[in-house]
């Protein structure tokens, strides 16, 4: 295990990248301020040093939120905001490490793929399927702050969907019932939506890592 010193990079820090990054997103992305000693014991517990995107976001930030809150990536955590820290997300998860959660339920995972490859994989709560996005964690992150969730979650809009998302907490996802994933939920100007815990939203659609993914 790396001791904090090694994690810790002030000559090649990847933040000021993301920092540049969020200040020419399309859309409102809001850097949560991270608790210095939380960011220490979530940067030891993840073991990536600061010079990759994941050890930076987890290390210099309580969170990303992107878009009216459409898209949650996790860093060491934010209480007032009432978003989880990467760490407590990923408690009772093996094989991969969920790096960001959306406002249905999605999950965004960062695990191998079928030559061992680290890549980001990506829950989908209208396909209940893994679905591998082919990036590495920086490449994903640099996209979706810049513009790609636009296209990535075309589908999954509806009329007013900004206000509504703006006023769920972090900790929370929006059900759709009929499910998303049924040919009923597919309409989404006639389906019925409410918040749930987070937690909740992860269950319903049956988050798992280990031998879900489709490759």
């Amino acid at each position: 295990m790396r001791s904090l010193t090694e994690l810790v990079d002030t000559n090649d820090p990847a933040w000021s990248e993301i920092e540049a990054a969020v200040a020419a997103a399309p859309y409102p992305v809001v850097v949560l301020p991270a608790d210095p000693r939380r960011a220490d014991e979530e940067l030891l517990r993840v073991q990536v040093t600061t010079r990759s995107w994941l050890g930076a976001v987890v290390h210099r930030s309580g969170g990303l939120v992107l878009d009216h809150g459409w898209l949650r990536v996790l860093g060491s955590g934010n209480d007032e905001h009432h978003l989880a820290s990467l760490g407590a997300i990923n408690d009772n998860v093996a094989g991969g490490i969920i790096v960001a959660q959306d406002v249905l339920g999605g999950q965004f995972a960062w695990m191998p793929d079928s030559t061992g490859t680290p890549t980001i994989w990506y829950l989908a709560p209208d396909t209940l399927r893994w679905e591998n996005c082919e990036r590495g964690y920086g490449d994903w992150l640099a996209a979706m702050i810049g513009g790609a969730m636009t296209g990535f979650y075309q589908d999954l809009r509806w009329p007013g969907w900004a206000d509504e998302v703006s006023a769920c907490r972090l900790d929370e996802a929006i059900n759709v019932i009929p499910p998303l994933w049924t040919k009923e939920g597919k309409d989404l100007n006639a389906v019925s939506r409410r918040p749930v815990p987070m937690s909740e939203a992860m269950s319903l659609i049956g988050v798992t890592l280990d031998g879900q993914r489709d490759t």
